[in-house]
């Protein structure tokens, strides 16, 4: 008896990456092996030397074919087993077991958008929708569109066992979101690229393209981003707001602003322009409620005086190993130096 093991990789396609799959076939009850693959075709290596490995680091059940195949997300390697340059889930590993006793966790809102051809899901042959207002959170043809392969992405995502926590329509046609988390930074990140995976496989299905573009129509509409939600065991313990307040501070400090911007995803510049519901690139604030802030406390957390912290600058297109990585690094290490562990 054999079973599909589905191999899945971060490519090193710049400034985005690309997600790669390919299948093997094994015999029941084996251990997943190391494998390679060609990084000449990925961006990932040079035809001269063009071997990378494939390293698997998570699995869980494949929702798609069923039975006892699975989905194996894998770290690539070079060929003396070194992390490859494209592996930025390495670094994030080390970090997150450097700050491992503060127990910090996230939940990554994911937007997309759909595509049918060239055009957004739900706009009209050569023009446009009515203005964004009625399609957040909305219901009826008329203003929802791509619902059903919405569906059958949560499914597959549960049965695949990961962290959904939520699905929501976004605020243009053919935009919508889901959540993952929250969980701890290195398994949050993993479930999220599987989670990407899904949803481009599911869409397949349905003949429409899923796209993780910040701004993917240009004018009056809201971009795509991946706010990033995060906390950890001291702010979300009684009196935790003033860890809180430290964690919204290191994040303002010095060249931190950015230094977190330029890896939270390409093209920020188009998305985080002041308007639609984000602050400039450029320029950080935090605020209680305030979604054209850098960084949202919401207001039940000022009112409980505990809780977490909503950035939302990194784009639909984020790597989140950076996002997660970066974050711990810059607050963990503040509250460290606050005592406040």
């Amino acid at each position: 008896m054999t079973f599909k093991a589905e191999y899945i990789w971060i490519d090193g396609t710049e400034p985005t990456a690309k997600l790669r799959s390919k299948t093997r076939i094994l015999a029941t009850g084996a251990e997943l092996p190391l494998w390679g693959f060609d990084g000449s075709s990925t961006n990932q290596a040079e035809g001269s030397s063009s071997d990378c490995v494939l390293k698997p680091v998570y699995t869980c059940p494949d929702p798609i074919r069923g039975g006892d195949d699975v989905l194996v997300l894998c770290e690539v390697l070079n060929t003396d087993l070194s992390p490859h340059r494209s592996n930025t889930r390495a670094e994030l590993v080390e970090t997150a077991e450097r700050f491992a006793a503060q127990e910090p966790i996230f939940g990554i809102e994911q937007e997309y958008t759909f595509f049918e051809g060239d055009r957004p899901l739900g706009f009209p042959v050569g023009g446009f929708p009515a203005p964004q207002g009625g399609y957040y959170c909305g219901v009826g043809v008329d203003e929802i569109h791509g619902r059903d392969v919405v569906e059958a992405h949560l499914e597959n995502c549960l049965t695949a066992g990961l962290g959904i926590s939520g699905i929501n329509a976004e605020v243009m046609p053919g935009q919508w979101e889901f959540q993952v988390g929250p969980l701890n930074p290195v398994v949050v990140a993993d479930q999220l690229w599987i989670a990407r995976w899904l949803l481009y496989r599911t869409a397949e299905d349905f003949n429409v393209s899923a796209t993780l573009a910040p701004k993917p129509v240009r004018g009056d509409w809201n971009g795509a981003g991946a706010h990033t939600n995060f906390s950890t065991k001291a702010m979300r313990e009684d009196g935790g707001y003033a860890a809180i307040i430290t964690a919204c501070e290191s994040l303002g400090e010095g060249s931190k602003p950015l230094d977190h911007v330029k890896n939270y995803g390409a093209g920020i510049d188009d998305r985080l322009t002041g308007l639609h519901e984000t602050a400039p690139w450029n320029e950080y604030s935090y605020g209680v409620s305030d979604r054209g802030a850098s960084v949202r406390i919401p207001w039940q957390v000022e009112k409980d005086g505990k809780g977490y912290i909503e950035d939302r600058r990194p784009n639909a297109n984020v790597d989140p190993y950076l996002v997660t990585r970066l974050m711990v690094d810059t607050c963990c290490t503040a509250l460290e130096k606050a005592g406040q562990v």
